[in-house]
C-alpha cells in the first residue's frame, strides 16, 4: 500500500518529490521499527501504543521534537489514506499526542547588513558575477524559496508587467511584483546570457547553459552573506526571512506578506511579527515618559 500511497501524494495532493521522499522514509522507518520490535510486517497492523513507543524511541535517540512531529504527521496522512481505501476503519493516530515544538524565530540579516550586501560588495565583472548578484537580489526583493528560484523559467519573468510567476508548494502558482531596480538587473543578465548563447528555458543557468541545482545556489548565498554578517546560518531562507521581516517593519499588511510568501495560512506568517513587536517595545520604552 505504500507505493499506492506515494502515487496518491504525487497525483492527487501534488506534493513535491522532496516531500514524497520524506513521507516514504518516515513510513519505511516506522515499518522497520514494527518489524524489529513487534515482529509486525505491515504498518496497517499497528496500534496507538506502538506508535507512541516508536516516537519515544526517536526522542531517546535525540531526534528533535520538530522531526518527531513531522514523522507523526506522515503517519497520520498515511492512515487517513488507508481509511479512505477501506484497508482500516480507525486510525491509531487518534490516540497519539505529539511533543510540543519549541518556538523558533526566523533568522534574518539586519537592514544595515542587507545594504552592505548590495552596496558595498564588488561582484565579479563577468557572467557569473552578474548572475550571482541577481540571485541575491531576487531572494531579497521577492522572498521566494530556493526551490522556486531554481525552477523559475525564463517565460515566468515578465519585465513589462514587473512580475514573476512562481510555483510554490503543491505546485500552487502565485504572482510576485518586482521593482524597477530588479528589472534593470534582469535586463543586464538576460543580455549577457544571450550574448553567451546560453539556450535553456530555466531562468538561472550556469556559464555552460545548464540549470542550476540547489547546492550551487546555497553556496553562492552562503559565500556573499558571509561577507556582511556573522550569523551562523547563511542560506537562501535567511534572505526570505529578511524580506518578510523588513517589509513588515516598514508597515506592510500581514495578509499581503502571507500572499507574497505563498503561505497556506496566516499562522506561518505571524512568526515574523515577533521582530516587529520587539521593535515597538524598544521604541515605546525609549519614548514613553514612564518607560
Amino acid at each position: 500500500m505504500v507505493e499506492k500511497f506515494l502515487e496518491y501524494l504525487a497525483s492527487e495532493k501534488n506534493f513535491s518529490k522532496h516531500t514524497i521522499t520524506a513521507y516514504q522514509h518516515d513510513i519505511e522507518q516506522f515499518a522497520a521499527y514494527l518489524k524489529y520490535i513487534y515482529e509486525i510486517e505491515k504498518p496497517e497492523e499497528a496500534n496507538a501504543s506502538m506508535v507512541r513507543s516508536w516516537m519515544a524511541s526517536l526522542m531517546q535517540e535525540k531526534v528533535t521534537a520538530r522531526s518527531v512531529v513531522r514523522k507523526a504527521s506522515s503517519l497520520r496522512t498515511y492512515y487517513r489514506f488507508l481509511i479512505r481505501e477501506g484497508v482500516i476503519t480507525i486510525s491509531p493516530m487518534g490516540k497519539v499526542n505529539t511533543p510540543k515544538i519549541p518556538s523558533r524565530l526566523p533568522v534574518f540579516v539586519t537592514k544595515n547588513d542587507a545594504d552592505k550586501l548590495f552596496r558595498s560588495i564588488v561582484f565579479p565583472d563577468d557572467y557569473n558575477g552578474m548572475r550571482d548578484r541577481l540571485i541575491l537580489e531576487m531572494f531579497y526583493a521577492t522572498g521566494i524559496r530556493l526551490s522556486e528560484l531554481i525552477t523559475l523559467k525564463d517565460a515566468d519573468v515578465n519585465v513589462y508587467n514587473l512580475t514573476i510567476k512562481v510555483f510554490g508548494k503543491r505546485s500552487k502558482e502565485r504572482i510576485i511584483p518586482i521593482t524597477p531596480l530588479l528589472k534593470g538587473y534582469i535586463g543586464a543578465y538576460r543580455t549577457e546570457k544571450n550574448k553567451l548563447g546560453l539556450k535553456n528555458e530555466s531562468f538561472f543557468v550556469t556559464e555552460k547553459g545548464e540549470s542550476l541545482y540547489e547546492k550551487q545556489v546555497y553556496l553562492i548565498v552562503k559565500k556573499y552573506l558571509g561577507m556582511v554578517t556573522t550569523l551562523q546560518k547563511k542560506s537562501p531562507h535567511v534572505l526570505r526571512h529578511s524580506f518578510a521581516t523588513h517589509i513588515l517593519d516598514n508597515g506592510a499588511d500581514i495578509n499581503t506578506v502571507k500572499e507574497l510568501l505563498g503561505h497556506a495560512n496566516l499562522a506561518a506568517t505571524q512568526v515574523y511579527t515577533h521582530n516587529t513587536l520587539e521593535k515597538l517595545k524598544r521604541v515605546y520604552k525609549q519614548s514613553h515618559p514612564r518607560g
